[in-house]
């Protein structure tokens, strides 16, 4: 049986590779941060990784989990205020957008995870990461949600079920944000394809536009 002292340092360990895989991430983005990279980075042999967590999936996972939880407080801080629900829905919208477009490689992150069915996923990880994973992504819709439920009791929205429209608008927003991402649109001019600049911007406000319309609001 692990003593607490063991179960402090496997922690402290855990801490410190999912802190050196989110800063390669942010430097370099996800698809350029190897396990041995990220071994290296703390000082210690590949190998050792394989005993904090049971497969790369599980340091990819925590890693995830890390962005959810400053999300969350990103998106608390937005909400907080707010005095009236389309404030609100306006103002995490925008925080979500903006999240994504400061943290790249969490968008890169959120729509890798979305291509891998949950059943994989779920049996690549620990029971107790899963679970992590789910605290973390409930965290953030949740406070979605409850400005969807808020509007939708007012009359300010056109929403049946909150929990359903906040997956909605975070898949949504996900997807959009990956036009920021790439930075160009593909267009036909006289008769050829060609490419155009997108400004992130432009596409945050389209985000939180299109945040409004699926909720049957408009913006103040």
């Amino acid at each position: 049986m692990a003593t607490s002292r063991t179960i402090q340092r496997r922690r402290s360990r855990e801490r410190e590779l999912v802190t050196a895989t989110r800063r390669l991430f942010d430097e370099r983005g996800m698809q350029d941060a190897p396990i041995e990279e990220i071994a290296r980075s703390v000082g210690i042999a590949r190998g050792l990784i394989y005993r904090v967590f049971s497969s790369k999936e599980e340091l990819f996972v925590l890693t995830i989990t890390d962005y959810l939880d400053e999300l969350h407080d990103e998106l608390r801080a937005a909400i907080a205020p707010a005095n009236e629900p389309l404030a609100a829905l306006e103002r995490c919208s925008a925080a979500f957008a903006g999240f994504c477009q400061s943290y790249p490689a969490f968008l890169d992150c959120s729509l890798s995870l979305m291509h891998r069915p949950a059943g994989d996923l779920r049996g690549m990880i620990s029971e107790s990461v899963w679970l992590r994973l789910g605290d973390g992504m409930a965290g953030c819709l949740g406070q979605v949600a409850d400005v969807l439920r808020a509007g939708a009791e007012s009359g300010a929205f056109t929403v049946e079920d909150p929990d359903y429209a906040a997956n909605v608008l975070w898949t949504q927003t996900l997807g959009t944000m990956h036009l920021a991402r790439i930075g160009v649109g593909v267009q036909r001019v006289d008769g050829e394809p060609g490419l155009f600049a997108v400004e992130p911007e432009r596409v945050v406000a389209s985000c939180v536009a299109n945040a409004l319309a699926t909720v049957g609001a408009s913006a103040a």
